[in-house]
């Protein structure tokens, strides 16, 4: 099985769902799909008492919806300049309409489809705000449907649009004003703790909720047209807003869902983070089942995302995986169950590897799908059961917290499979993932005896390191090093930096540092870090510059140890006071320690450096200025 079978396997098959949902679908749409006759749909409308319109007027419109009437200033001026006296008349209008539904009679006899203009648009939205008209909601939305499958053979459609401006100022129209007539007729809950309810059931409810879900259906099939940025940040973020109207209709639930995976894992960044709120407002619904979809799916595209993994698109999925690891931590019950699959699906694949022991099966646990998907999950566990967080729980533990134990054992674990040179670059990786979880949760994880291995090794090579001009590896984009790499000094160089820098991330975790045993727990590292050092002096292969560095790290590891035994020489309890010892290493300031001094400066060069790269790549100038 390749890599893509086996994280696809088992229960992350997309296709269970489908057939369990197939029956429900179909209900769904039979009570409230996009029908094949919309006209006859969105009929029922004019059915409706429209007598509880009213003139609503602008200042409170301004207080209640600010960004709507910010858009009505920005793109229809005209529209809040009307007249308040003669506003209230609605016989000219009832006329205009009498006249339009006389002239739509006419066309159908003539079957000749009319050309929308932008007077007709204008007249619609007049009566959508002054008088929150349903009736003029129908016929825009017939209009955008028209819109939506204009270039469609076999479609009928209600309206010919032959004018481009024409065409976005309706789509911008639909999508900015259906949520606020929605809202003022039949109004949603919001809960207590976020989450949502829909609108309670009544005749004008019923009514509007197939025209709702028709237009639903459109807005999913428009975004799959629209090239415009603009436009299309637009019509996520706006038919986000129309989610508490659909969540009762199965299959517009798991339509729209697919469409902002796909653009939340492939669009612009302002496209995937407009994407990204709308999946987080679906995992808002008081329905368990939706939550399940939407966590299943943001995981499964995330995996599907970083299947390979260069400078390019390296931003793209760590946004992925910040962003998914959010939606994760809204309801932490529901996520352990997700969470415990798939972290037993990387435990399987590992013990896969370590039983066959070939090349075939050192692959499932040897690429970016593997690497990524141990990142994700130390970030979801740092984020869920990190201990400022805890704090604002009142103390309560995440349920996600049981986790972190199996997560380490199978990062570790993954760290032993393959120890030759060329692989350090993925345990660097592991290494990485597995400090970030240490650092947010205040867990002790022995990371030292798979990061001196790298450092010892480098430092006493059994061969003189070959000069070469290679750029420096860049280990953030690599999992396992080109074979032009091996044993040459660039190669060299770039380890014990990297590994240098992970180690005193380490020591620097307030697990570790502000540990009152941090003098005895650093004891054997520096008697093997002083060992490699004097070893790597001796030899006539060693590197100047590299011993330096480590020996500079020795350094700092010894000042940070005396530093904690002068805090702790005034203490007065014993260590069997377990109490007294955690106050007093909640009290200790980890950042003003050497060790935490030397990380701080530590990451400011290396950002420095990162975004000198990142301007080299890109072809900037500044790239020569200090």
């Amino acid at each position: 099985m390749s890599v893509d079978d086996i994280l696809g396997g088992g229960f992350m098959d997309e296709e269970d769902d489908d057939e369990d949902m197939g029956s429900e679908g179909e209900a769904s749409d039979d009570e409230g799909g996009e029908d094949d006759d919309d006209n006859q749909s969105f009929a029922s409308v004019d059915d409706l008492d429209d007598g509880e319109a009213h003139l609503v007027e602008l200042s409170k419109l301004a207080e209640k919806d600010p960004e709507f009437y910010k858009y009505l200033q920005e793109n229809d001026r005209e529209l809040l300049d009307f007249n308040l006296e003669t506003a209230g008349a609605q016989d000219d209008d009832s006329n205009d309409e009498q006249e339009g539904a006389e002239e739509d009679e006419t066309m159908e006899e003539e079957d000749v489809t009319p050309i929308l203009t932008t007077a007709v648009l204008k007249k619609w939205q007049k009566a959508l705000l002054e008088q929150r008209s349903l009736r003029a909601l129908r016929k825009l939305l017939l209009a955008f449907r028209s819109a939506a499958h204009m270039n469609e053979d076999g479609q009928v459609l209600a309206w010919t649009i032959d004018s481009s401006a024409v065409y976005n100022k309706l789509v911008r129209t639909t999508l900015k004003y259906t949520p606020v007539i929605l809202e003022h007729h039949v109004p949603y809950k919001t809960l207590a703790d976020g989450k949502f309810k829909g609108p309670s059931q009544s005749p004008k409810q019923k009514t509007l909720q197939k025209i709702v879900l028709s237009y639903f259906h459109n807005v999913i099939h428009i975004l799959s047209q629209l090239t415009d940025n603009d436009t299309m940040e637009l019509a996520v973020t706006e038919s986000a807003k129309i989610i508490p109207y659909i969540v009762t209709s199965r299959k517009a639930v798991k339509l729209y869902l697919k469409k902002c995976l796909e653009l939340w894992s492939s669009a612009e960044d302002n496209i995937r983070i407009a994407a990204f709120l709308a999946i987080r407002r679906l995992a808002s619904s008081s329905d368990e089942s939706i939550m399940d979809m939407v966590l299943k799916g943001t995981y499964l595209s995330l995996v599907r995302a970083c299947k390979s993994t260069s400078a390019h698109n390296l931003p793209s999925i760590n946004l992925m995986k910040n962003s998914a690891s959010e939606i994760f931590c809204l309801d932490h019950a529901t996520a352990y169950q997700h969470a415990f699959g798939y972290v037993r699906q990387l435990a399987i694949h590992l013990r896969n590897s370590m039983k066959v022991k070939t090349k075939e099966a050192y692959k499932q646990v040897y690429n970016w799908q593997y690497v990524h998907c141990v990142d994700f999950w130390s970030i979801v566990l740092g984020r869920a059961c990190d201990t400022e967080a805890q704090k604002e729980r009142g103390g309560e533990e995440s349920d996600l917290k049981p986790l972190i134990y199996p997560l380490v054992q199978v990062s570790l674990g993954a760290i032993k499979l393959i120890s030759n040179s060329r692989s350090y670059p993925f345990h660097l990786h592991i290494i990485r993932s597995l400090i970030h979880v240490a650092k947010h949760t205040q867990t002790y994880i022995p990371i030292p005896p798979y990061i001196l291995p790298i450092i010892t090794s480098t430092l006493a090579p059994s061969t003189r390191p070959k000069a070469s001009t290679l750029r420096p590896l860049d280990f953030e984009v690599q999992i396992r090093a080109p074979q032009q790499y091996l044993k040459t000094r660039v190669y060299a160089e770039g380890l014990v930096e990297e590994s240098s820098f992970l180690l005193a991330e380490w020591l620097a975790t307030r697990s570790v540092q502000a540990s009152i045993a941090f003098p005895e727990i650093t004891v054997p590292l520096v008697v093997m870090l002083r060992k490699a050092v004097k070893t790597a002096k001796a030899s006539s292969n060693s590197l100047g510059k590299d011993v330096g560095a480590v020996k500079g790290l020795v350094e700092r590891i010894e000042d940070s140890a005396r530093w904690v035994e002068q805090k702790r020489s005034t203490v007065t309890f014993a260590p069997g006071k377990l109490s007294e010892v955690d106050d007093w290493q909640v009290a200790l300031k980890v950042e003003d320690s050497p060790m935490g001094k030397y990380v701080k400066v530590q990451r400011k060069t290396r950002e420095k450096r990162r975004k000198l790269v990142e301007k080299a790549r890109h072809g900037e100038d500044e790239i020569l200025e200090d």
